[in-house]
């Protein structure tokens, strides 16, 4: 198999359970030899088991294993592996993990770094999507900084407060009383920051039972950009999903055809490459952002 114009035969896996069983999976169907890696806690699991061969990347602790760049790019060097896939998870979206595997002379199985930088901040995130002609919800200039009185003229009740770095609804409040901004704002900064090292917020119009609607993508490296249609993940937990309806029974024809041609002008217009996600918030008949 062939990435960037480099033929590779063996990937490491860099994850557990049944993710990376499934990648094994897939590899062995390509025919190529899977590199399973596991800590302390894993010596036993399926996953290295079932691959062709594995490694010890450390301790149980998920910091010292499966979270650590050097001792995942140690255990590809000495398994000869030539190719590395992050499954879900763990540093599948830390651009810094994506270039350490592609300046090491290996081949990421995963969108490029650049790709990660672009769109792992929510604020520069959403001026790509509005470039590329995707619909967003009404939010505060980014100017306008801790003027709350300039963010409520802006977006409106009820608002969204929201970390711009992460997910999994961390750092993120919902405002319906003027009066209560201030300290939503701070409660959103203290658990961003300790989530994620970053306490920057951002301020955009709530939409009320909105649904969650995902559409999957994939991009070549040519440009070309595909879509596999679109997934209801509207039942959540603590904003976690618990189940996933395909397709999304509660979205007209119009609806689809513009999440699903959002989705494809955006993964184009930041060059993603690989299997993507692009998740929008649908109210009533008329698709309100991306996500």
């Amino acid at each position: 198999m062939t990435r960037h114009g480099t033929r590779f035969g063996t990937v490491l896996v860099a994850n557990r359970g049944e993710i990376a069983r499934r990648v094994i999976r897939a590899a062995s169907s390509a025919g190529l030899r899977s590199v399973a890696v596991y800590s302390d806690a894993d010596r036993d699991a399926l996953h290295v088991s079932e691959a062709d061969t594995a490694v010890r990347i450390g301790p149980a602790s998920a910091a010292e294993s499966y979270l650590s760049i050097p001792a995942l790019l140690s255990a590809a060097e000495r398994a000869g592996a030539d190719a590395v896939h992050p499954g879900y998870g763990f540093l599948s979206e830390r651009a810094a993990f994506a270039r350490a595997v592609t300046d090491a002379g290996l081949v990421f199985v995963g969108p490029p770094a650049a790709v990660m930088e672009a769109m792992g901040s929510k604020d520069k995130a959403r001026q790509i999507a509005i470039a590329a002609g995707v619909p967003v919800v009404p939010a505060a200039d980014p100017a306008s900084g801790d003027d709350l009185d300039a963010v409520l003229e802006q977006v409106g009740l009820p608002l969204l407060v929201k970390a711009a770095a992460g997910g999994g609804g961390k750092g993120m409040r919902v405002v319906r009383d003027a009066a209560a901004l201030p300290e939503a704002v701070a409660a959103a900064r203290r658990e961003a920051a300790a989530a994620f090292g970053d306490d920057t917020v951002l301020f955009e119009r709530y939409v009320e039972h909105g649904r969650h609607i995902e559409v999957q993508v994939f991009g070549d490296e040519h440009g070309h950009v595909v879509h596999l249609f679109e997934r209801d993940c509207s039942v959540q937990r603590r904003h976690q999903k618990v189940i996933e309806e395909a397709p999304a029974t509660v979205i007209s024809d119009d609806v689809r055809r513009v999440v699903t041609s959002s989705a494809v002008a955006l993964a184009r217009a930041v060059g993603y490459v690989n299997a993507g996600t692009v998740e929008f918030l649908v109210s009533g008949a008329t698709p309100t952002s991306w996500r």
